[in-house]
């Protein structure tokens, strides 16, 4: 598969490259050659695979909330030096809007 010059100023663009008529030319022939290789993959018989995401298992390594329970006197303590609060609730920014 051969790009057009008007193909690799697009990919450029959307990259946010400037390119030289140099570069446009070098970039035309590798880019080309990157494609033509990954269009192999089409040839080869996937008859029978199961899709993936991962070539090996992938598992969420998770560890159990554990509650630890702070005594009155700290807790006060945080509440009371902490900036913004309403009642014993701590204000903080929006992380989402």
């Amino acid at each position: 598969m051969s790009l057009t010059p008007e193909e690799v100023d697009k990919i450029a663009d959307l990259a946010r490259l400037e390119l030289s008529d140099e570069e446009r030319s070098a970039f035309r022939y590798q880019l080309s050659s990157i494609l033509d290789y990954v269009g192999k993959l089409s040839e080869v018989d996937i008859e029978g695979v199961e899709p993936m995401s991962h070539s090996i298992p992938v598992f969420n390594v998770l560890r159990e909330d554990d509650l630890e329970i702070c005594n009155t006197e700290t807790r006060s303590e945080i509440i009371a030096s902490f900036p913004e609060k309403e009642g014993d609730l701590l204000k903080v920014k929006a992380v989402f809007e």
